[in-house]
């Protein structure tokens, strides 16, 4: 072999020797973990769905547990990631209104009880610096936008998020800030606010508008697809822009009393309008065919609203309904991991308690009508109704219990907010209720207030 050829052979070897370095090296970078979302110092930026079960203290989620799932079950709520305790306080009160809490997720800051998205002197300045609401914020960035919820158009969990009013009763003005602020998807009830005074609507109760506005034409007008039903709802194309369901005369479910309702032989919730989750579901999946990032917030009323009515089987009902919109939300978060799911209430409606009687609860025997103390008592059908039966445990038993309550107002309660994923991990474990819009920017924008 000459020179040459020896020459040509060890460059092909130290070629090869290469190659072969630089492959295992490769080889060895791909093996190594990867820094997980949760150990990331950087600040990732998605979607947000915010879920506000209102009224939901700790107790109500343990009572719907044993009703939907039972004592050693698992409800979507309890698969969430990460968990702290709410502080529910105001500028001036311990307690909260529903005006008042919303007024905090949507804006960040304290606030006084009788708030609405305005202070009762001056508009509100958010956290960030806006003189508007993180909703509008992230309109102005370019992401779609959706309100849903269980009750009418101006329940103020949704409501402030871009209306604002020196008196919740306002529905004239708020009703029409909501239509005109161009918000992608609304969903809820409320057509009575919609329409002027007297004329009737598509479920049968007329208008009460004084301003003689037909919110419904002028919907329209700005580009709203307006449907009344969940078939409706469910039949419109997913490259549908904006859409306005209206489900209801009022709410979406009727908050009375047990009594009242068998009474008057009504249903918890309107059969033709579509559930919380139903409604979840729909918007999702309107955004993910857009592709475009979102905040996406929703309210089950329903849960508060039967709860200060102190009607246990309703709250109950209207929470694992609230609890099937997380599921929702968490199979969506789970295919989009850059979108954060977070959920609380503002308040613990009734202050709902589980109990036994001190185990004295006989097998078909009715309820008595109130507690040693005097608390009052729910079974399944209100008061002096047999006891609820949990769904069977991990033993096979179908175990009794009783729902009292400490009032038909909102009390400061234990309230558990929960977070699940991206930047779930960056929830506190004790959460003040500004903290709710902090995690929410963070998630929009990528910046820590």
């Amino acid at each position: 072999m000459d020179l040459s050829s020896q020459k040509i052979i060890a460059m092909d070897c130290r070629k090869n020797l290469f190659y072969l370095v630089v492959g295992i090296i490769i080889l060895t970078a791909c093996q190594q973990p990867q820094p997980s979302r949760e150990n990331s110092t950087e600040n990732a930026t998605g979607s947000v769905i915010f879920i506000h079960p209102d009224g939901s203290g700790a107790n109500m989620w343990q009572a719907m547990r044993l009703l939907k799932v039972g004592p050693d079950g698992i409800t979507n709520w309890d698969k969430m990631d990460h968990m702290g305790l709410y502080r529910s306080h105001q500028k001036d009160c311990i307690t909260t209104s529903s005006h008042a809490g919303a007024t905090v997720h949507a804006f960040g800051v304290k606030v006084p009880y009788e708030t609405y998205g305005i202070h009762p002197d001056r508009p509100i300045k958010s956290l960030s610096g806006k003189d508007y609401s993180i909703m509008i914020e992230a309109q102005k960035a370019g992401l779609k936008t959706a309100l849903i919820n269980s009750g009418h158009i101006c329940e103020p969990g949704t409501g402030v998020f871009v209306a604002n009013s020196d008196n919740r009763n306002n529905t004239d003005t708020i009703s029409e800030q909501i239509i005109r602020s161009g918000v992608d998807i609304l969903l809820s009830g409320g057509e009575i606010y919609l329409l002027p005074e007297g004329m009737v609507g598509v479920h049968g109760k007329p208008g009460k508008r004084k301003d003689g506005k037909n919110l419904i034409v002028i919907a329209v007008e700005l580009g709203y697809n307006v449907v009344y039903t969940k078939e409706e709802m469910e039949k419109l194309p997913l490259t549908t822009t904006k859409v306005l369901g209206v489900f209801a005369a009022k709410h979406t479910f009727n908050d009375m009393p047990e009594e009242e309702l068998n009474g008057q032989n009504l249903p918890f919730y309107n059969p033709e309008a579509p559930t919380i989750a139903e409604m979840t579901s729909f918007a999702l999946r309107l955004f993910e065919n857009s592709g475009k990032n979102f905040l996406l917030v929703v309210e089950e009323e329903g849960s508060d609203n039967f709860a200060n009515e102190n009607n246990a089987l309703g709250a109950l009902k209207a929470l694992s309904r609230a609890d099937d919109a997380i599921g929702v939300a968490m199979q969506f978060t789970d295919k989009h991991p850059n979108t954060l799911l977070i959920t609380a209430a503002d308040s613990d409606a009734g202050g709902l308690q589980v109990g036994t009687f001190g185990n004295d609860l006989i097998p078909d025997q009715p309820l008595p009508a109130t507690n040693q103390n005097g608390a009052p008592a729910d079974g399944q059908n209100g008061t002096g109704s047999l006891p609820f039966k949990a769904k069977t445990d991990q033993f096979g038993n179908e175990l009794q219990f009783a729902i009292t309550w400490a009032t038909d107002q909102d009390v400061y309660g234990a309230v558990i907010a929960k977070a699940h994923g991206l930047n779930a991990v960056k929830l506190p474990n004790n959460v003040d209720n500004t903290a709710i819009y902090k995690l929410i920017y963070l998630s929009l924008f990528g910046v820590e207030l």
